[in-house]
């Protein structure tokens, strides 16, 4: 029997793959968005975060849940206004995704709902961070806390997938640091030091199948296994589009000056496991940061 799946922020950049996914492997999809557009292959519905409110019949035969919605980390300076927006949309969403639940009286399977490794704070670990290490302290930290605690109520199983820097062609990391790049003006940021959790889009998404496959329901890391720092992503971004690094690293102080609080998510980071989803059974197909850029790259 076809099962269906009803995503959330199905319109982004994640949800536009996984969409493209989970239609090539049998399954009916829905989106759940602000406003209906044109053009969808998909059935749409609509729901109010800031009122919220959602469409009761977009449940209607829906198997699973795939909460991705929220505004945008990376948009603009970290304002009063725009934490908020960040904090809230998250609340918000997750509290309607439990409410769905709820009025399903238990026809939902699952819910799988992103998080991001900014759960385990800022500041640098010994030893790469697992799922049961205690959160940061800063303001990205306790979003994932909040985040995480509201979609747990769901009554359902649930899997949170803590996410890092997700490598695809159409947005994210890799055209944001391709530009500078490609007219000579890319450089690592800070000491270049910091850790960078990464993952190829596309193993993202089939962590996504594989936990609804799989029926997992508990918190699992989502970046590749072999970690990298920002100089050795930068210097292989280079390499890979065959560019040369001329300038020295971009100073600490001047990411402050342009992005203020938000430039921590660039010049922090920490080290991140994979092996609880690992043993799992999950393979990743791109676990080296060479093959994810050299696929992409090809593809750009």
């Amino acid at each position: 029997m076809q099962e269906t799946v009803l995503i959330t922020g199905g319109s982004g950049l994640v949800g536009s793959h996984l969409t493209t996914l989970l239609l090539s492997n049998g399954y009916r999809v829905r989106h759940l968005s602000r406003n209906k557009e044109k053009g969808k292959e998909v059935e749409q519905f609509k729901w109010n975060l800031v009122k919220e409110e959602w469409d009761s019949t977009s449940i209607i035969g829906v198997d699973y849940i795939i909460h991705l919605a929220g505004a945008n980390v990376a948009e603009g300076r970290w304002t009063t206004q725009r934490k908020k927006q960040i904090l809230e949309t998250r609340i918000a969403g997750s509290r309607l995704v439990a409410e769905m639940v709820e009025a399903s009286q238990g026809s939902i399977k699952g819910v799988v709902s992103a998080s991001a490794v900014g759960y385990y704070g800022i500041d640098y670990k010994e030893k790469p961070a697992i799922e049961t290490d205690e959160p940061g302290a800063d303001f990205l930290a306790d979003v994932c806390v909040q985040w995480e605690r509201e979609v747990k109520k769901c009554a359902t199983k649930v899997a949170i997938l803590r996410t890092g820097v997700v490598l695809a062609k159409e947005g994210g990391a890799v055209p944001k640091m391709l530009a500078p790049i490609k007219f000579g003006v890319g450089a690592p940021l800070g000491s270049g030091k910091q850790p960078m959790p990464w993952i190829h889009i596309n193993d993202l998404c089939n962590m996504y199948l594989f936990a609804v496959q799989n029926g997992l329901d508990d918190v699992y890391n989502a970046v590749a296994p072999n970690s990298v720092t920002n100089q050795e992503l930068t210097n292989q971004l280079a390499k890979a589009a065959n560019r040369k690094l001329l300038l020295p690293n971009v100073p600490a102080f001047m990411l402050k000056l342009m992005l203020g609080e938000m430039s921590s998510m660039l010049l922090t980071g920490v080290e991140v496991s994979v092996d609880k989803v690992l043993k799992k059974g999950f393979e990743f197909r791109f676990s080296t940061l060479t093959s994810a850029l050299s696929h992409l790259l090809h593809k750009i």
